[in-house]
């Protein structure tokens, strides 16, 4: 249960931080805005807390931090692609659809493979 915990607080808060990065480079086209930044600095925040959770239940499930560091970026490498698309409508080249194969085989042999 601990195991499954820890990815979803991983993840979440990936993606929190990955949506927010986004969609502030998509909307802040010409101009600073200070109220796009406030609220996806809020969002960041929001991220953060579920980031540090996520290291810190997943450091006692797996007793090995790079266990935890690898699912993290494991979920970057896999959530990224996903709101990257949806965001802007752009397709991964081929090298990076590798690297997308190869995150999610690392995301996996880190959470099952002791």
């Amino acid at each position: 249960m601990q195991k499954f915990l820890t990815i979803l607080l991983l993840v979440f808060g990936e993606a929190l931080a990955i949506y927010a990065e986004l969609y502030a480079a998509k909307k802040n086209i010409s101009v600073f805005d200070k109220v796009l930044f406030t609220n996806m600095f809020l969002l960041m925040a929001l991220a953060g807390g579920a980031l540090i959770a996520g290291y810190m239940v997943g450091y006692k499930c797996f007793s090995n931090v790079w266990v935890v560091i690898a699912l993290s970026i494991g979920s970057i490498v896999v959530i990224e692609p996903v709101i990257a698309y949806l965001l802007f409508k752009e397709l991964p080249t081929k090298g990076a659809m590798i690297g997308l194969v190869l995150g999610v085989v690392g995301m996996l042999s880190s959470a099952l493979i002791k």
